[in-house]
């Protein structure tokens, strides 16, 4: 069964569900000349480049950043190189780092006042990633559950190219096995989503902006 709720926002149309969207419309209209709805939405999406996500100010390299309000920022992570290699792997680490110190420099010329970042992915159960980022920022880690529609905690199923990584989605498919009801779902997904956040005066020391 096709997630609905989920393909408007990777279309790029915000959280609004507005129905009446254009694009989302267009979908909608293809839906009814296809035999196949998924071969349809797989060539809808695959027609159209990646969504930011909302309400990015900044982007540096594979890191940008939104405003979540006027004291806090959200950071988020997009693998952008383009090269064939992992974004994370150890031979880009020093580039990450770069795009990192670059986007932490330019909120430092834009803020005004003290701010705050917050983080919420999988991605910070890996060590290749929690070594981009200050140690008091990593030790305000916590468990976030029920995250069930959004991508911090799905995106663990896909890798950098858009397939599905195979041996996470099969841990996920064992465990689901042995689940009678929806209590305790969260367990069934490899990673969980952890929750940060810390003063930007730490990323101002760690990354020397």
């Amino acid at each position: 069964m096709l997630d609905y709720t989920n393909l408007y926002i990777r279309f790029g149309l915000g959280r609004d569900f507005d129905p009446t969207h254009p694009r989302w419309q267009e979908y909608v209209a293809g839906l009814g000349d296809v035999e196949d709805r998924r071969e349809w939405t797989y060539r809808f999406y695959g027609a159209r480049p990646d969504p930011p996500p909302p309400g990015v100010v900044a982007t540096s390299g594979c890191f940008s950043y939104a405003w979540l309000d006027s004291g806090r920022i959200r950071l988020h992570f997009h693998a952008s190189d383009g090269d064939g290699r992992s974004p994370l792997g150890q031979e880009c680490r020093d580039r990450r780092l770069a795009d990192l110190a670059a986007l932490f420099a330019s909120l430092k010329h834009a803020a005004r006042t003290p701010i705050r970042v917050v983080g919420a992915s999988w991605l910070y159960n890996l060590m290749a990633y929690r070594r981009l980022f200050p140690e008091p920022y990593l030790a305000t880690a916590k468990v976030v559950r029920q995250r069930f529609r959004h991508m911090p905690l799905w995106g663990q199923f896909v890798n950098r190219h858009g397939d599905v990584r195979g041996d996470v989605a099969g841990q996920f498919r064992d465990r689901l096995r042995h689940h009678s009801s929806l209590q305790n779902l969260d367990d069934c997904f490899p990673f969980q989503v952890l929750a940060l956040e810390a003063p930007v005066v730490e990323f101002y020391d760690f990354y020397g902006v």
